[in-house]
């Protein structure tokens, strides 16, 4: 659920759980109110089937990103970070650097608070099976886009190395260069240097 900064009767809701299990529902896309939540509506994205995360932007209430993790169940193209600019009427993958594939999603959005053309994704490339689930892959990893979402690097001073899993992201009120994650990476073979 996101609630526009600048409009509070503008809220977002965006369907399917975010977790893993074997015994998740998916949704239907994200919901759009224009009332503080009295009614809503389908503002698309159906196939995305899990949405992790809803940003607003603070000033400009048609300006929406959503993280979407897609199917958990298969592969499919409807995965990544999605842009509305015009309240939900059209979205726009966004590539410019994120992974474009059928298997990654995104885990997590945040915005920098100072400046909301900063944002960071954590991209997942991730499926689960009837008896197993594969978490991570080379596509996976931490993302920053100065632009608004045109453009990406991915990000890996201080981060574990090899393909990284699921990543959940905070980032610091006060000071925006303050950022936090919490990362699923491959065990650490030397027990001197333990997984983060």
């Amino acid at each position: 659920v996101a609630v526009a900064p600048s409009d509070p009767r503008v809220v977002w809701v965006g369907t399917g759980e975010g977790c893993v299990r074997n015994s998740v529902s998916w949704g239907d896309g994200i919901y759009k109110s224009t009332d503080g939540g009295k009614t809503f509506v389908n503002m698309g994205l159906r196939d995305t089937h899990h949405i992790a995360r809803i940003v607003t932007h603070p000033t400009n209430p048609d300006i929406v990103y959503v993280a979407a993790q897609g199917h958990l169940w298969g592969y499919n193209p409807e995965r990544g970070v999605f842009k509305t600019m015009d309240g939900g009427k059209t979205w726009q993958k966004l590539a410019g650097g994120l992974p474009n594939d059928d298997r990654t999603g995104a885990g997590d959005l945040i915005m920098d608070p100072a400046n909301p053309n900063v944002l960071y994704a954590s991209m997942w490339e991730r499926i689960r099976k009837p008896y197993v689930f594969e978490s991570g892959g080379p596509n996976g990893g931490l993302f920053k886009s100065t632009n608004g979402g045109q453009t990406w690097t991915k990000l890996a001073g201080g981060l574990p190395a090899g393909p990284l899993g699921k990543i959940g992201l905070t980032i610091h009120r006060r000071n925006s260069r303050i950022l936090s994650a919490i990362v699923e990476a491959p065990r650490s073979a030397d027990p001197a240097k333990p997984s983060q």
